[in-house]
């Protein structure tokens, strides 16, 4: 169906596990007996890089037939410690020695772009996700470039090596602080002002990389689909107006529902709509709000700062709890295999 790589995170990693328990309680139990010194978090981590495994064989002829082009799989380190810098990196060993076609995402806080700098002078693809602004993008190219001035001066096979920086778009304007600093302010954003706000940061970080000809290609995910129902109208801005864009697009099945739903009542794509900027009168309105600045601006933020920002901090939390039900289901297979093993 034309699909070219796959990625998992924190809740769809559980997800994939609740549509099989009962196979995966029996992995946890193999794993469990041929790691008998390990404790829960041990058996979970081991668990999840064999959830990474099996998805990257299964895309595998995918990155095989495109000579490394296509067929990646983006494993996540553990959204509990994003400013753990020592075992994000330890983590992203283990990912990305699982298979060629493992790409290794990594949260974009100081830390994270760190271990993107390190992974990436080894040779190894990243994904740099829970990004939100043009600040943690500009850290993010910059970190890559690094990176790749040491790999080549050691010598590092590049010629399958990869770099995405995810923009997580609907997120930035719907999880993070602009609602409510804007209702302290007296100042009225319609959803449609938002996404053109959402929008304008992913395309200042485009174009940015663009005129700096970096090699890293910005991803577009948490997209949305607006429909007024049969009849009415139906659009999604946050495809439609990066048309004519060299872009990565995530696109779970939901929303791909929701465009098959739509289709035929949405407009034509423009393919000149990736150079049409935001007018000039909402970008000012927007930047009288301290979250778009950090967002927007080239120095809106400093990277301490970047696990700090609304949208970091939401996105962390909701990862970082769908990690713990994930250890829970471990510990719960463990639980249950004792008196079976006894």
């Amino acid at each position: 169906m034309g699909f070219c790589g796959v990625t998992t995170n924190p809740p769809l990693s559980l997800q994939a596990i609740q549509n099989d328990p009962e196979f995966w309680i029996g992995e946890i139990r193999r794993i469990t007996a041929e790691n008998p010194g390990d404790n829960v978090e041990g058996i979970y981590w081991k668990t999840y890089l064999e959830v990474a495994r099996q998805s990257a064989a299964m895309i595998l002829p995918v990155y095989e037939a495109s000579n490394g082009r296509h067929g990646h799989v983006s494993g996540q380190v553990d959204p509990r410690f994003v400013t753990d810098y020592e075992r994000m990196l330890a983590q992203g060993l283990d990912l990305a020695a699982l298979a060629p076609n493992l790409m290794v995402k990594i949260p974009g806080s100081a830390e994270g772009y760190r271990v993107i700098e390190e992974l990436t002078a080894k040779g190894i693809s990243t994904n740099n996700t829970t990004s939100f602004t043009v600040p943690q993008y500009v850290a993010c190219m910059a970190a890559v470039s690094r990176g790749l001035e040491r790999a080549k001066a050691a010598g590092i096979d590049l010629s399958r090596w990869r770099s995405v920086i995810t923009h997580m778009s609907a997120r930035l304007g719907n999880v993070g602080d602009l609602k409510s600093q804007a209702e302290t302010r007296g100042i009225e954003l319609s959803p449609q002002e938002i996404l053109l706000g959402e929008i304008a940061v992913m395309k200042r970080a485009y174009k940015h990389g663009k005129a700096n000809g970096h090699p890293s290609k910005m991803l577009q995910c948490s997209m949305r689909v607006t429909d007024e129902g049969p009849g009415g109208r139906a659009s999604s801005g946050h495809v439609e107006m990066l048309a004519g864009g060299d872009f990565v697009y995530t696109c779970p099945p939901s929303y791909i529902a929701q465009l098959m739903h739509a289709e035929d009542r949405m407009e034509p794509f423009r393919s000149g709509a990736i150079d049409e900027d935001a007018p000039e009168d909402l970008i000012e309105k927007l930047r009288r709000l301290p979250y778009f600045r950090q967002a927007y601006d080239f120095d809106g933020m400093q990277p301490e700062e970047f696990s700090r920002f609304g949208a970091f901090v939401a996105t962390a939390a909701e990862f970082a709890a769908a990690t713990r039900r994930t250890v829970d289901f471990v510990a719960s297979a463990v639980e249950r295999a004792q008196p079976h093993a006894a």
